[in-house]
């Protein structure tokens, strides 16, 4: 008998501890990790939450920069063969902010997701304006990625919604802090379950001038199963290979998601890229 064919996709998560409004010295600390850590090309790589900048609020500091970080995704794209998600701030027309997840791949497609839910706790809401749409990325072998930043972990609409219109893959960014890390990882292994999908959790380690971070970034199958999972305060890559052909089966199984009711739910725009 043969063996089945099998779908893979390597994907690689980047904890560190973000030097504070430095855009350069992150990024070439990015870099110099992925390589030591010798992520293959085709591979999906996620950079936390505000990864270039850390979580700051002066957008004079860290938006008017010439699109350095994104020139720099663009770039490690192109020469590594990597699908980065990256975490950035840009500006609009009014002067403030977004707080980003951009999906930079290998082949020059690009669509940027701006964090949905804003967390007045710590005032982001005083310097940032919400998103209003979904994006989906289309990646090989019928994996489609949804971004999501942080404080959306709490709110599972958005996560069902991205599921109904065609996600199987949730890459989280966060600057989560240590004090409620706990929260952190149940919440991401619910949302695995709950939408039979696999999610990658990718937080920050260190402190800044306002809050610690917990890191514990966390890879997770459709079943719920913790893949690889990282400590509170190691700099790491965290690595693993992801068998979509098994959450596949999985899903085909148990088709728990086809019974959902979205018209309690309403909707939200949607970009593909």
């Amino acid at each position: 008998m043969g063996t089945p064919n099998t779908t893979t996709l390597d994907v690689a998560l980047v904890q560190y501890d973000i030097e504070w409004e430095k855009k350069p010295a992150n990024h070439a600390r990015i870099e110099e990790k992925l390589l030591a850590a010798k992520v293959p090309s085709g591979s999906l790589v996620l950079i936390p939450e505000l990864g270039d900048t850390g979580f700051s609020f002066d957008l004079d500091t860290i938006c008017n920069d010439g699109g350095q970080t994104l020139s720099w995704a663009r770039r490690m794209a192109e020469t590594h063969g990597w699908t980065l998600q990256i975490g950035h701030a840009e500006q609009a027309p009014d002067g403030r902010g977004r707080n980003c997840a951009t999906v930079v791949c290998p082949d020059g497609r690009m669509g940027t997701y701006q964090k949905m839910h804003l967390i007045s706790l710590l005032g982001e809401d005083r310097s940032y304006d919400p998103g209003h749409h979904i994006l989906l990325a289309d990646l090989q072998n019928g994996i489609t990625l949804s971004p999501c930043i942080c404080y959306d972990l709490r709110f599972p609409e958005l996560f069902r919604i991205s599921e109904h219109q065609g996600a199987n893959l949730f890459g989280v960014i966060a600057c989560w802090p240590i004090e409620r890390i706990d929260a952190w990882r149940q919440l991401l292994i619910s949302r695995a379950i709950e939408n039979q999908s696999w999610v990658l959790g990718c937080n920050r380690v260190g402190k800044d001038p306002n809050l610690s971070y917990g890191g514990t970034s966390i890879i997770i199958s459709p079943e719920g199963n913790v893949l690889a999972e990282a400590d509170q305060t190691e700099e790491v890559v965290l690595k693993a290979t992801l068998k979509i052909d098994s959450g596949t089966r999985f899903r085909d199984r148990f088709p728990f998601t086809s019974e959902k009711r979205l018209d309690l739910l309403g909707s939200a725009d949607v970009v593909r890229i």
